[in-house]
Parts: C-alpha cells; structure tokens; sequence
C-alpha cells in the first residue's frame, strides 16, 4: 500500500494563496466578494480545525451517547443553514423546525441503514463510521431541504392568485398546490441527479478521491462511492419529499385555504 503523503502548514498556506489572488481579482473587478471569501476561508479552517480535534477524542471513546451527541449537533447546525439559505422562510418556530425535522429524519435513518446492512462496523454505531458518512449525506439533505423549501415558499407567494382559483374551483390544497410541490422536489433533488451524472467522468467525488490517495484500491474507493452517492440521492429524495408536504400542510389549512400569512417577510 503506498504512504500517505502528510501535509504540513507551509503546503496549506501553499494552496491559500489562490484565495489571495481571488480576492485580488475581486477588488480589480469590483465585485466586493473579497471579505465574504476570506471570512468564508477563515472559518472553513475554524471549524475543520474543530471537527478534526472533536472527531479524534470520538475515535478514541467510540462511545454511543457522545457519537449520537456529535450526531445532534451537526443537525441542529444544518438547519440554521438551510434556514439561511431561504428568501421566504416560514415564520415562527417553523421556519427552523420544518427543514430540521425533515433533515433529520431522512439522514439518521439512511444513516442507520447504510451501518446496520451493507458497511456494517463493530460495534454499527463506530463513530469512524458513522460522523462521515453522516455528514456526507446530511450535508447534501440539507442542500435538496433547503432548495425544496425556498422553491415551495415562493412559488406560492408567486403563484397564489392561480392557487386560489384552483381552490375557489373546488380542487383540494393538495391538487391546488401540486405545479408548486412538483417543482419544489424537481429542484431539490437536481442538484444530487447532476451529480450523479456527472461521477467518474467529469469529476473524481471528494470521497473517492480522499481514499485513493490514502492509499486504498481505486476499485474499492469506486464501491464505496457508488454506495454514499446512493445513500445521498436516497437521503435527500426523502427528505425533500418530508419537507415540501409539511410546507403544503403548513400553507394551507384544514378548510383549504392559503395561508400565505404563515410565511414572513420576504429578506432584503
């Protein structure tokens, strides 16, 4: 097996250099993006730095409790994301609540059925396993989450004239905003379809790439891709599927009526 390569923090500041230019590039250019990358860069470092520490203490203790702590945190962390990524957002404690519960429902369970079937460490909750690939999927949940929420959520605030004709001529809320729910999934789950098209030919995914220069059997990296891109796609369809009917149900009522009142104002 060939030797890992070790990085040291000259060939990190190496590669941080290309951020400099970039942020050059932004003030030639105008594009006042050059503090929001490097913010961004400063705290990609923070929090890897972070999570690198943490995830070597859990290695060590392979503790259930601390591995399902560590497990919370990182959901509860994604859908303050997802909530920040959405132009109108539901008001109230359903603004954050929705895309959590839906976040969290589809990624621990993937993630349970990937550790209980198929990778199957001893004991199935090794944190070695599970963070990863949670975080795998959760983070690509919270993408299809975010963007099905955001897609629902004004497409009705766009659409409500044609929404309540629909319920003025008897159809139920489900059959008035089915164009939106429709829409709402289609572009929650694109962004996984085009990443699946798009594996081994276009690009090498960042998990198969990790392990083939770790050492690992290029064909045994290729299995383990195939299986996380399964799991993500599977993650983030259910998850997308939770979110936009909960936001159905929450847009509308019992009497089928629309209640954009349920939604807050629209950011600057």
């Amino acid at each position: 097996m060939n030797k890992l390569i070790a990085l040291d923090v000259a060939d990190l500041a190496i590669a941080a250099g290309l951020l400099l230019i970039d942020a050059a590039l932004s003030i030639w250019l105008r594009l006042r993006l050059e503090g929001k990358l490097l913010i961004a860069a400063l705290r990609m470092v923070a929090q890897l730095l972070l999570i690198g520490l943490v995830l070597k203490g859990l290695f060590a203790l392979t503790s259930p409790l601390w591995t399902g702590v560590a497990a919370l945190i990182m959901i509860l962390f994604a859908g303050w994301e997802a909530l920040a990524r959405q132009e109108r957002r539901f008001s109230g404690i359903w603004g954050y609540g929705l895309g959590t519960t839906a976040m969290m429902t589809a990624s621990i369970l993937v993630t349970v059925f990937a550790l209980t079937t198929q990778v199957r460490p001893d004991p199935w909750f090794d944190p070695r396993y599970a963070i990863p690939m949670l975080g795998m999927i959760l983070g690509n949940t919270m993408t299809g989450v975010s963007l099905g929420l955001h897609s629902l959520s004004t497409g009705a605030w766009q659409n409500r004239r044609g929404i309540e004709a629909r319920l003025a001529l008897g159809a139920n809320r489900w059959e008035a905003m089915r164009p939106i729910s429709r829409a709402a999934m289609t572009n929650a789950l694109m962004p996984s379809i085009n990443a699946m098209s798009a594996s081994g030919i276009v690009y090498l995914p960042g998990m198969m790439t990790g392990q083939i220069i770790s050492g690992i059997d290029p064909m045994e990296a290729v299995k383990y891709q195939i299986l996380i891109m399964f799991l993500i796609v599977g993650g983030t369809g259910f998850g997308s599927v939770v979110a936009v009917f909960g936001g159905v149900l929450r847009l509308t009522d019992n009497r089928h009526r629309l209640r954009l009142d349920r939604l807050a104002a629209a950011r600057a």
